[in-house]
């Protein structure tokens, strides 16, 4: 039996409920997460709720994306995400196999690729 043991994220910033400063969907604080960095997020909404889970060899463009682009998985559901949580992991095949762990173990709500448990 393989033990797989999800990492302790390294970042964590949460939605602002008025944000003053320049936002994205109530996110001010993307500058913490390392553009130059590998690694896995998920989405969480208010009730902790996992929503979404992705890799990424390049974090902060990557989140970022999933806000601004017309294709994401999550588009019709970026008001929902409250919280995103950020690991850094910079092995290719540790990334996926914590994205697949994470997806399966946790019954990530938005993931349609790499479900094994319906």
């Amino acid at each position: 039996m393989i033990n797989i043991t999800i990492p302790i994220p390294d970042i964590t910033i949460t939605k602002q409920a008025n944000p003053e400063l320049s936002h994205i969907y109530g996110f001010t604080d993307f500058h913490l997460i390392p553009r130059d960095k590998a690694g896995i997020f998920m989405f969480y909404n208010a009730q902790e709720e996992l929503l979404f889970v992705g890799k990424a060899r390049k974090l902060r463009p990557r989140i970022k994306k999933h806000f601004e682009d017309n294709v994401s998985p999550i588009k019709a559901y970026r008001n929902e995400v409250a919280i995103i949580e950020v690991c850094i992991v910079e092995d290719a095949v540790d990334r996926e196999i914590y994205e697949t762990y994470i997806i399966n173990s946790q019954k990530a709500k938005y993931n349609v690729e790499k479900v094994y448990y319906k």
